[in-house]
């Protein structure tokens, strides 16, 4: 967990980006672990971990909050959470999140600017997404440090 979570926040922050081939191996760890009996989830529980993940993760992708790469990673983290542990990273993920969104944010002085474009993404279901995702609006951001953190605080059980 916390070798797939940092490896994949640190390709982030540095690339905007989590490659496949990243998330495929965390996922394709996951099973194969829970295969083995090397973890305390099984099988069926990694499919399902995957399963929940990606389901939790797609409609901000789809709305336009989160990129593709964040769903994937998600999922593949899901493997080695289980479907439990999985819904309670989705809930630590969103905390760091949102702690991440207002330290990025402030540091770019939009924190009002931010707040309003994420009220109104929530009230008009991505309507307004095309505006938040223009290149010169600068409010992208590397999503997989809050996914790491809500996973592994998942994983110690907190």
């Amino acid at each position: 967990m916390l070798a797939g979570g940092a490896s994949s926040a640190i390709v982030d922050l540095y690339t905007r980006r989590v490659p496949n081939l990243l998330t495929l191996g965390i996922g394709a760890l996951g099973v194969a672990l829970a295969a083995m009996r090397m973890t305390g989830v099984s099988v069926p529980g990694a499919l399902g971990g995957f399963a929940l993940g990606l389901v939790l993760m797609l409609p901000g992708h789809v709305i336009g909050a989160t990129g593709a790469g964040d769903v994937k990673l998600f999922a593949a983290l899901g493997t080695l959470l289980g479907p439990s542990r999985t819904g309670v990273a989705f809930l630590y993920t969103a905390l760091a999140g949102g702690v991440l969104v207002v330290i990025v944010a402030c540091r770019r002085r939009r924190l009002s600017a931010t707040v309003e474009r994420t009220a109104r993404l929530v009230r008009t279901g991505g309507g307004n997404a095309p505006e938040i995702e223009r290149a010169t609006e600068n409010n992208r951001f590397a999503y997989a440090p809050a996914i790491a953190a809500g996973a592994l605080a998942a994983a110690l059980g907190l």
